[in-house]
């Protein structure tokens, strides 16, 4: 074993590849430990029904989603694949990112193991989510951004504008990013490239990917913009220090100086000054999400540029001391961190009660909190893989119990995405036929036919079903454990009779948040 590890090549480039294919293999081997995730359902979904847009979220995970089923199937493995790979790529291209700024092999190392074990950028490669591939084109636009004030090559405005145009068709996120660039260009030197063509050129081409959103949406109307609107009331408020602990907590506190020094060497360092308007980027982007009220992990693709100027900063440090067991030492923090962070925040690793012990004893969150749905146990990212299948077979016994005549006309109709989502994906497995919900794209993809004669309702409030139906019974109550507490003891309702047409009550159901 030994001789093995020692003919392992050790270049900057091989310690980068290992690091990747690491975080790869540890999203794929612990795939399969708890279940799917709300969202990752939801994009399923979205999948089945490929458009131009979505309520809340442009088409690209969709479509990842439905190439992926294509491909390799649906399970959880399947389905983590891609965000896995998008995650790997992160990883490497921070490391690419130190090198470019003059880094050897110890500071191109620290910064992608930074990037690594940030539980916010670690995270994303545990579902299938547009997270993953937002993070991948924030990260690569700052990778050709760094190339474009490091050769001066203006043409490269062109690859940033097509990396920025996927971005725009991932999340609209990409709008602040680039909001920042351009305010980032405006106050440092690097406004010259303003006076040439090449940077608005760049924008035309990321524009061109926006435009067919865009029209879905003018064709929509603007259902998005209602989304943003009533959206705020999710997520769980922080004053600037609480935003700014959360950064360093969900970034992992051991990156801390590494990051920090990254700011430094852009903002101060006479050698990043070049680099100035990478730097103010990250500020640009912090000061604009804290007033915002945006959740904390929006800014977590702005972070690898920071660690690869730190890992530049601190590989000259230690050798202008030589201290050569100080990179060492500090890349074994680093990864004993992640060890022990990781399994009890962002990676399913550990049996689920083990976990629920340790974290529902802090509250089940510690007090990140993404939203303001009350969690218990278990941390939300944790929480919503649990109560779906259990969901589909409570409304799979409320079906088969059923007159044989009702089951002809009979709809399923859910309060929000995820429960749909779940019905949707286990409908064929349980004979049951695919949800409606009035919750965000599920109100446009509307009632699908369903006349209303029969309904089973899961996680409607019953006051907006009798507004509907004259005859509401409670069949069954769905229930799980480990599930966020708002999805747990659900009653499941069999609404008969209905005062109108289900298709002229259709706006009642309709929520976009």
């Amino acid at each position: 074993m030994k001789s093995f590890f020692r003919a392992l090549p050790l270049s900057a480039t091989a310690v980068l590849l290992y690091l990747a294919l690491f975080k790869v293999l540890l999203h794929l081997a612990t795939a399969g430990n708890y279940g799917y995730f709300r969202d990752e359902l939801y994009y399923v979904a979205a999948g089945e029904r490929l458009g131009l847009g979505y309520v809340d979220f442009p088409p690209f995970v969709a479509f990842v989603a439905a190439a992926t089923r294509a491909a390799l199937g649906e399970s959880l493995v399947a389905l983590h694949l891609p965000p896995a790979l998008a995650g790997a790529a992160v990883v490497v291209l921070a490391g690419l990112m130190a090198r470019e700024l003059g880094g050897g092999r110890l500071a191109q190392g620290m910064a992608a193991l930074a990037t690594l074990v940030a539980p916010s950028l670690l995270v994303m490669g545990t579902w299938l989510s547009m997270d993953a591939f937002d993070q991948l084109f924030w990260v690569s636009a700052c990778y050709v951004l760094l190339l474009i004030l490091k050769r001066d090559r203006p043409r490269l405005w062109l690859l940033f504008g097509l990396v920025a145009g996927f971005g725009l068709l991932t999340k609209m996120t990409m709008l602040h990013f680039g909001f920042a660039v351009f305010v980032a260009l405006l106050i440092t030197p690097a406004r010259r490239h303003l006076r040439t063509r090449w940077p608005w050129l760049g924008g035309a081409v990321a524009f061109a990917f926006l435009l067919p959103y865009l029209f879905w949406q003018v064709a929509n109307g603007w259902p998005t913009l209602e989304f943003w609107g009533s959206y705020g009331g999710k997520v769980d408020g922080a004053s600037p220090l609480e935003f700014l602990v959360e950064q360093i907590v969900t970034m992992q506190p051991p990156t801390l100086p590494l990051w920090l020094a990254g700011l430094w060497f852009y903002l101060f360092s006479r050698e990043g000054r070049p680099y100035r308007a990478l730097g103010w980027v990250y500020a640009v982007l912090f000061a604009l999400f804290l007033m915002l009220g945006s959740k904390f992990y929006f800014l977590a693709p702005a972070y690898p540029m920071l660690f690869a100027a730190g890992g530049v900063v601190a590989e000259r440090f230690f050798a202008r001391r030589r201290w050569g067991w100080a990179g060492p030492a500090y890349a074994a923090v680093l990864a004993v961190s992640g060890a022990v962070v990781a399994p009890i925040t962002v990676v399913p690793l550990l049996p689920v009660g083990t976990l629920a012990t340790i974290t529902g004893g802090v509250g089940g969150d510690a007090g990140i909190q993404q939203e303001t749905r009350e969690v218990a146990q278990l941390p939300q990212n944790f929480a919503d893989r649990f109560g779906w299948e259990e969901k589909a077979a409570t409304v799979a016994r409320v079906y088969e119990r059923l007159p044989a005549e009702e089951e002809e006309v009979v709809c399923v109709l859910t309060g929000n995405y995820g429960q749909a989502a779940a019905v949707d994906f286990y409908s064929e497995e349980l004979s049951l036929p695919k949800a409606i919900s009035g919750h965000n794209s599920y109100y446009l993809w509307g009632p699908n036919g369903c006349s209303g004669e029969v309904v089973i309702a899961l996680g409607v409030p019953r006051e907006r079903l009798e507004a509907v139906f004259r005859e509401i019974e409670t069949s069954d109550t769905a229930r799980c454990e480990y599930c966020m507490p708002d999805e747990d003891d659900l009653p499941v309702y069999v609404c008969r009779d209905p005062k109108m047409p289900l298709r002229e009550a259709w706006p009642l159901f309709k929520h976009y948040d």
